[in-house]
């Protein structure tokens, strides 16, 4: 067993508590929809890339191949599981669980996008939907639950009091 061997449990047990406080507000049945949907995006971006290098457009061919990376590392941090012949694959996976849901959701969506902006065609557009919206998947996770109807009524009286109290303002104002 080599020296790194021996520090990759210690650095995932470390590791546990601080993607604990990462994922708080992010149910167990969420984080495991966000992580289908990215080994899915993952096989849509892999085959869809290959599809489109099958082509002598060097665009296409380009769009091609960075979809593939696309799905590789959709893989590698959703599914370390199926790059288990990997030696980093283990401590990828482990810093992309510590990485916040919005910039898993800016680093997802904008490999999404390249892909696009390099070859606008229906196989580049429909092989990145999925993994566009694994991004989106966490960015809304980032943004938190949505608020019960008693707090929303009550900002709502309370704005409303805050207007009345401003017109009578501006209305004694003119009596004036």
């Amino acid at each position: 067993m080599s020296l790194q061997d021996e520090q990759l449990p210690a650095a995932a047990a470390a590791a546990a508590p601080e993607a604990a406080a990462a994922d708080e507000g992010m149910t167990w049945w969420y984080r495991w929809l966000c992580r289908i949907a990215g080994v899915i995006g993952g096989m849509s971006c892999a085959f869809a890339g290959l599809w489109n290098c099958v082509t002598i457009n060097p665009l296409n061919i380009a769009a091609g191949v960075w979809m593939m990376l696309n799905a590789f590392v959709l893989f590698l941090c959703e599914a370390p599981f199926c790059c288990q012949f990997i030696e980093f694959a283990n401590a990828v996976a482990t810093r992309a669980d510590r990485l916040r849901a919005w910039q898993k959701a800016a680093f997802y969506c904008g490999m999404a996008v390249f892909p696009v902006m390099l070859s606008l065609t229906l196989t580049t557009l429909l092989g990145n939907a999925i993994a566009f919206a694994t991004g989106v998947l966490y960015g809304m996770s980032a943004l938190g639950k949505k608020g019960d109807a008693i707090s929303y009524a009550r900002i709502h009286q309370q704005q409303k009091q805050m207007d009345e109290e401003k017109l009578t303002g501006s209305l004694e104002g003119q009596a004036l």
